[in-house]
């Protein structure tokens, strides 16, 4: 059997295919992103409006600002105080940025597939966020953080959260 029946056959081709097509913006319905676990729809008018630059000289830096930047947009949203000690859900989600601040795709680390409901919250705050503030000496960045959510629908990120109390 030849190496490409056998990656046909394995679905090992489709799957590199699908995602090659995803990157590209191709085969990903309209109002999405490739990466998209839920059918949460791409805000027409992005949420975010102007921001200013981030200054930041690496990812790891460039993750306060994108928090930051969520939490100013969603303060409503953000749990106060110390979280509890059993979450709903907790997921790691990559956001990938091009120059501009806006969302190109999201890659889940760590996807709460035990909570489709957060999963859409946290990437339609996530999505509508956009556009995050321009990694000016990055050019396009990947954001990486924790998304901790309350049974409430709060949350905080990792990288600004302020702990949990202890059971």
């Amino acid at each position: 059997m030849t190496r490409l029946a056998s990656l046909l056959r394995s679905g090992s081709l489709a799957a590199a295919c699908a995602s090659a097509l995803a990157l590209l913006g191709c085969g990903t319905p309209a109002g999405r992103v490739p990466g998209q676990l839920s059918d949460v729809s791409v805000p027409a008018a992005s949420g975010g409006g102007a921001s200013a630059a981030s200054q930041a000289r690496t990812a790891r830096d460039y993750k306060r600002d994108a928090a930051q930047h969520v939490y100013r947009l969603n303060r409503a949203r953000i749990y106060a105080g110390q979280l509890p000690p059993l979450l709903y859900a907790v997921g790691t989600l990559q956001v990938h940025l091009d120059a501009k601040g806006q969302v190109r795709s999201l890659h889940w680390l760590r996807a709460p597939q035990h909570a489709p409901d957060a999963i859409a919250g946290i990437e339609r705050a996530a999505l509508a966020a956009a556009p995050y503030p321009v990694p000016a000496r990055l050019g396009e960045v990947v954001w990486t953080d924790t998304w901790l959510w309350d049974k409430s629908g709060r949350f905080q990120l990792d990288t600004l959260s302020e702990g949990q109390l202890q059971q």
